[in-house]
């Protein structure tokens, strides 16, 4: 078995304002920072093996902010990038929904069944997100690890363990610093969702 812990990054300034992100690197915020501190501070008793990340600033970030409680390097994969958007990065969902209303319509009614102009679709994203834990799952065996990625690839991965169709992508909810939890069992190909968008650690940022 494995277990992975998934992370969703903290806040950037294109989650402020509603912009979609994809592959467009965006930084976080100081209060993402700030969430990505608390995080940090809740995984730190934890015995990670490994601490991996999508290639994108705002998750490379979050991660080496954990990591630098566990004094782990952040080993960094493109295959945990958030879906790519295409034509529709760094536009706001009034903006999309008035060129290409009926794919943003279908976007939130069956996204495992639209297209997104010039980028990925939801079946691409969850094979490249799943052939990415593939490969760390093979290479820590017995171990626990973090995964640092995005909301996207997140809800992808969360379906495929819980064998739940792609149209119910949207039925799960990802916060920014959200705490996932997934065992791996690799011989036989079963998956175990053990917690899911846990943010009780931003409770410090509140209290602060």
């Amino acid at each position: 078995m494995t277990k992975i812990i998934f992370v969703r990054h903290g806040q950037t300034e294109w989650n402020l304002t509603g912009r979609y992100q994809g592959h467009t690197d965006i930084a976080l915020t100081e209060l993402g920072r700030r969430q990505a501190q608390c995080v940090a501070s809740r995984l730190a008793s934890e015995r990670f093996a490994a601490i991996y990340s999508s290639d994108l600033t705002r998750a490379k970030d979050t991660a080496a902010t954990i990591a630098a409680h566990h004094k782990l390097p952040v080993l960094t994969k493109p295959g945990l990038r958030e879906i790519n958007f295409g034509e529709w990065e760094g536009l706001t969902y009034g903006g999309i929904h008035s060129a290409w209303p009926a794919e943003m319509d279908s976007f939130f009614r069956a996204p495992g069944d639209v297209d997104i102009p010039g980028g990925e679709n939801f079946n691409a994203l969850q094979l490249r997100i799943g052939a990415a834990l593939d490969e760390i799952i093979a290479a820590h065996r017995g171990e626990t690890i973090a995964v640092v990625s995005h909301g996207g690839a997140i809800r992808a991965a969360l379906c495929a363990a819980l064998c739940m169709p792609l149209n119910a992508f949207w039925h799960i909810r990802q916060d920014n610093t959200a705490v996932n939890q997934i065992v791996y069992y690799p011989d036989e190909a079963r998956a175990v969702v053990e917690l899911v968008n846990d943010v009780n650690h931003l409770s410090q940022i509140n209290a602060m």
